[in-house]
Parts: C-alpha cells; structure tokens; sequence
C-alpha cells in the first residue's frame, strides 16, 4: 500500500496535550500498561541524560469516516510520562490476568498483565489538577518522578506519522495490523492474545464474534487467573464442524498451535472457503453471529456453568460442547437436565485428571482431540 511518512519532534508537554485532549488514542487491540514505576523512573533519566529514545509512532485512519490519530508503537511511554506528569502510578491487580491455552495446568505459571492503560485516568479528568485530586489510594499510589515543570516544557520526544494513500477501511486495517504486528515495544514481547487482537481489527464487525462479553471464565493458577480464550474455541469447533470428525483437528499444527488460531481469524475476516475451517457465512448467514452468541450467553447463564476452573482440562470439557451446540448447531440445551448434565461433566473430568498422561501434557493433541469429542457428545444428548 503506498503510504506518505512524516517525521518531526515534539515537547513532552505537547504530546501530553495531545493524550488529555483526545487527539491521539489506543486502538482498541493494543496491549495494557506492563511497565512498573522503575521503568517509568528510567525513563524519565533518559530523557534528563539527553540519551536516545525511541520515537512514537502515530498512524492516520479513517473509522467510519472519522479520521483518527493511532498510537501504533510507544504507548509504553507515552503512558509513562503521563504519568510522571500527573505524579501518580496506577495499582495492579492483585490476581494480574493471563493467558489461557492447551498448554495451561494447575502446575503452570504465565506471566501475569496489569489491565491498566492511559484512557482509564480521564474518569478522573481531563487536566492535571482534576486528575490528582480526583485519584483515590485504593486506584493509583502517588509517586515523585523528580520532573520540573521545564522538563516538560523542552524535553522533546521524537514521532514518525504514516498516512496511507487509500481510504478503504479495510484495507487501513489490515496494513496497520501488519505494522503493528512487526513491532517490538521496548523490548517487551506481545503476549499471544494482544498479537492476536491486532487480526480482530482487520474488521470491526467481527471483534464482538472473537472477544464476546461472555463473563468473567477463567482458569486458577498458582499466582495468576487465565481467561478463557474465545478464539481458541471457535477455531478448533470450526475445523470440527468442517471435518465432521475431530482425529483431524490442526494435524499439522502440532507445535505451532498460536499460527492455527491466526490463520482461522484470517480465513473468518476474508470469509474464505477454508479446506481446515470451512467458510464463515456458511456457519453464520450474512455474517451475523450476534444471536448464536447471545444464545451462547443465556445458556451459561441458565446452566449455571462455573466460572473458575482449576485446569484446563476442567475448562475444555464444559466449553467445547457449550459452545459447539449453542453456537455452531445453534440449539440450545435442556436446562431441566442440567444437573444431570453436570454430573456427567464431572465424571469426565475425573476420568481426564486421573490420566496421568493426559493430566502431564493436557496440549498433546491426542488428549486435546479427546477433550473436544468427548465434551460434543456428551452435551448433544441435552441438545433441544
């Protein structure tokens, strides 16, 4: 795609202005906050030591029809010294969040994510007075940067601005993804679900059908919770349903199962006739999915289907059925059988965990393929 590239500097101060004001902003697919205050205090000596800093990278796009100002690469800084401007440092969860996928057991640690990202201080206001009167220990503890009122004023932080030649949407997205994909912020690697929220910008229409407000479904680890991930359930039901069997399912995807997810988001946003996962509107008429979601949502609601689980093992095996029949078959499931449902549940999982193979290595996909028919079969006997 050609594209124009600008290249300038602005005052600390400015690009502060630009944040509160609103004339810069997240997409929604990019990562949360992850640095902790000493990043933050080294930051700010980089930039009292005159030492390099990598510049901001803000793209132009057009939303339906309303051009927007991006921040494709530097919301690590950017963040941070609107930090040190408002003198506060936000509180992480307790809990963090983490990833959840094949490979997850009780016995397993990811790295666990602060949810916090900059829009979330503009509850308190839009100005630096109103936000610091307005922040409550509970939310953001009050730290002391050592930044003067000049360091904002002539400490500068360079920017590259990229304005793309065509005005097609999608075609913006899908060339900002790639960027967005290709970089590396500071140093720190994208976790799998942020690099994947950046295919679910590829169309906006879709992003309800990947990230679904499902509640909150998660699997307990040692010092972390794991959600669910949505995306993983759909692909691997999507080449079930494709297949009519599940002894195929990312045959050769073996180690290499995040590439498998991916190349399912790509095939559902260009609605291909995908020989592994089939084609989206086929499944979904016209592209809507809201009523099998909704369906979805009622049918963990009136089943009562727990929200935490202590491995993945236990969440497979409530999931992969749920979702098939309610989203994929588009039934929904005899609620008056539900305990009975439940038990059943229950009984495959102990079988499951008392595997100790299965229990060992729940991402062989011999167990995972276990997992996915055993989970089908059991809640097509409930199906209505």
């Amino acid at each position: 795609m050609e594209r124009k590239v600008y290249y300038g500097e602005y005052t600390i101060q400015h690009w502060i202005d630009l944040m509160l004001s609103g004339d810069i902003e997240l997409p929604n697919y990019q990562r949360s906050f992850v640095w902790d205050i000493d990043g933050v205090k080294k930051l700010i000596d980089s930039f009292k030591e005159d030492s390099f800093v990598p510049p901001i990278t803000i793209g132009s796009f057009k939303i339906n029809g309303v051009s927007k100002n991006l921040i494709l690469d530097g919301q690590q800084r950017l963040s941070s010294l609107l930090l040190a401007y408002v003198k506060l440092f936000p509180r992480k969860s307790v809990e963090g969040e983490a990833i959840a996928d094949e490979n997850d057991d009780e016995n397993e640690e990811p790295v666990p994510i602060a949810n916090w990202r900059f829009q979330d201080i503009f509850r308190l206001g839009r100005n630096r007075e109103d936000i610091m009167a307005n922040a409550t220990p509970a939310q953001y503890d009050v730290v002391d940067y050592g930044c003067s009122h000049s360091f904002f004023l002539k400490k500068r932080l360079g920017f590259s601005y990229i304005v793309p030649s065509i005005e097609n949407e999608q075609e913006q997205s899908k060339f900002y993804s790639t960027v967005f994909r290709n970089i590396n912020i500071q140093g720190v690697n994208l976790l799998k679900e942020e690099s994947r929220k950046s295919l679910y910008f590829l169309d906006s229409n879709l992003e309800g059908f990947f990230n679904p407000q499902l509640g909150n479904y998660s699997v307990r680890l040692t010092t972390a919770r794991a959600p669910l991930d949505f995306p993983r359930y759909l692909s691997l039901l999507s080449a079930y349903k494709k297949a009519g069997r599940e002894n195929t399912i990312a045959a050769t995807y073996k180690s290499r199962m995040e590439a498998y997810y991916e190349t399912y988001i790509y095939a559902v946003v260009n609605d291909e006739d995908s020989p592994i996962f089939g084609k989206f509107s086929d499944v979904f008429p016209n592209r809507d999915y809201n009523v099998d979601i909704e369906r979805l949502k009622q049918m963990l609601s009136e089943l009562e289907i727990p929200h935490e689980y202590p491995s993945i093992i236990d969440m497979d095996v409530y999931m992969f059925g749920l979702i098939y029949i309610t989203v994929f078959q588009k039934h929904n499931i005899d609620i008056q059988r539900k305990d009975d449902l439940k038990r059943r549940l229950v009984g495959v999982i102990s079988q499951f965990r008392r595997d100790a193979s299965h229990r060992k290595s729940p991402s062989a996909q011999k167990h995972l393929r276990a997992r996915i028919k055993k989970s089908i079969t059991i809640f097509d006997d409930y199906a209505v």
